[in-house]
């Protein structure tokens, strides 16, 4: 299923593994690649996977430490009528694509992008050259966690109004 996508099993457990994911064409993130951390819960596909950025990515919906996402679709309204294709194929990509900066992971991300919409841009442009080049993918990142424990989606702190809708927030 995952034919078209670099992935990497971390220590050989096939419900932990790492996704090459190319930015979306005409996007800022254009040309640039991130690993993404997918884990697979008992209950997957009737509970939601775990998914956060490894390398850095300036975003305002996922967080700059953890790289933690806020997307609806995966933290709230997750069906098992998805698959991991949806994920990398729509969510992701209409993520980039579409920023929320009213509800925030990362605040500082949000409000350059508020304020001042073509620094933003440039920073953005900036982090992809900086911490996602194609072919620093599958090197390991220096201090990559392992981490068993932490639940890498933040529902807590993510609005039940995400909802991806192929438009971005005034």
């Amino acid at each position: 299923m995952m034919n078209d996508y670099v992935v990497e099993t971390i220590n050989d457990i096939l419900n932990e593994f790492i996704v090459g994911f190319h930015g979306p064409k005409e996007s800022l993130y254009e040309g640039g690649v991130w690993k993404i951390r997918v884990e697979l819960p008992d209950a997957y596909p009737y509970k939601s996977p775990s998914i956060r950025f490894v390398n850095k990515i300036l975003h305002p919906n996922v967080d700059e430490t953890s790289g933690s996402v806020c997307l609806d679709v995966i933290n709230q309204s997750w069906s098992p009528m998805f698959d991991l294709l949806n994920i990398f194929e729509v969510f992701l990509p209409q993520l980039l694509l579409y920023p929320n900066p009213s509800h925030p992971l990362n605040r500082d991300a949000a409000s350059l992008m508020m304020k001042d919409r073509k620094q933003y841009d440039q920073k953005v442009k900036e982090f992809c050259e900086l911490y996602a080049k194609k072919e620093d993918i599958m090197k390991p990142t220096a201090g990559e966690e392992t981490d068993d424990d932490e639940d890498v989606t933040d529902e807590e702190t993510c609005s039940s109004d995400d909802e991806i809708d192929g438009r971005a927030d005034p």
